[in-house]
């Protein structure tokens, strides 16, 4: 059920980030594989979200019973968030790992806390009481029958989505002015921020996505342990909606998702003695692989 959700998330994200639907195409002409290392959600950290859960708890709740714990920690202070890793137990270098952020509201201003409240205060609850009931079943039982593992699936994909109405313009540009990251989450919700490629040399990449014209990140970011790099394509650019003064639904352009690329290293296993793969993040890789979507004007 983790693959599958997993599968879903990914697909969803070749429709709205047309370089990585093209960068997957290629591979599959070529006859290669993708591994789907993780993807990235955002959440906020604030007194008011509506009827979800505050912060990374709108989404645990999805991940837990499908066999995911938390591995990591990462302080994102730039951004004023923090970021937190979840690995699935029973394959974890195979099926991909969620990258959960949350903002904190109570490290901006007043201003910027009452237009994150305007936005989110109507949040809506995707989960329904049968696929709660579901999940609580994997929790417990760690399986449920594939007729109600079928139903359950896209509702639970939905919780990785926007369940908020669309944003006005000033309360947008509050949070623009303060956050790129907020700004973001105004219009994409809890949707996958990115999804990425584990490939064996993340800099000949780069250089051939480059070479082919496709907006690739200047830089490769490299983890303080060295045994982690990433890079990634630019944030799409998507028509949103917002409301402005009038009242009346306009659209604009704003930064969507986009598609990361990683190489691990090996590392010692320190219970065995053995090599396994470094599954870890960095935080400074992570706050320059966020400025993807920092691009709205």
């Amino acid at each position: 059920m983790a693959q599958a959700l997993n599968m879903v998330l990914f697909d969803d994200l070749m429709v709205r980030v047309p370089a990585a639907a093209a960068y997957i195409a290629d591979k599959r002409a070529a006859g290669e594989k993708s591994v789907h290392d993780h993807g990235a959600v955002r959440t906020v950290d604030g007194p008011v979200t509506g009827a979800l859960p505050r912060g990374q708890d709108a989404l645990v709740r999805l991940l837990t019973p499908l066999g995911y714990r938390q591995n990591g920690l990462y302080p994102l202070d730039r951004l004023k968030m923090t970021g937190r890793s979840y690995g699935q137990v029973d394959f974890p270098e195979d099926i991909a790992q969620f990258f959960v952020s949350e903002l904190h509201v109570d490290r901006f201003s007043p201003a910027f806390g009452a237009a994150v409240a305007n936005v989110l205060k109507d949040s809506v609850d995707p989960l329904d009481a049968a696929t709660v009931a579901t999940l609580a079943a994997f929790e417990r039982d760690g399986a449920v029958d594939l007729d109600a593992a079928v139903a359950a699936l896209p509702v639970i994909a939905r919780g990785f989505d926007r369940h908020h109405p669309a944003p006005s313009l000033t309360d947008y540009e509050a949070l623009k002015a303060e956050s790129a990251e907020m700004a973001w989450i105004a219009t994409e919700g809890n949707a996958f921020n990115h999804a990425t490629d584990r490939v064996p040399d993340v800099d000949a990449l780069a250089a051939q996505q480059k070479a082919l014209g496709r907006p690739m990140k200047d830089a490769v970011e490299v983890s303080a342990s060295g045994r982690v790099r990433q890079t990634a394509f630019r944030a799409a650019q998507v028509q949103r909606p917002f409301v402005d003064a009038s009242g009346a639904t306009v659209m604009r352009e704003v930064p969507g998702s986009f598609y990361e690329f990683i190489t691990r290293d090996s590392m010692t296993d320190d219970a065995t003695g053995g090599k396994k793969l470094d599954l870890g993040f960095d935080s400074s890789n992570a706050q320059g692989i966020f400025k993807m979507t920092a691009t709205a004007s």
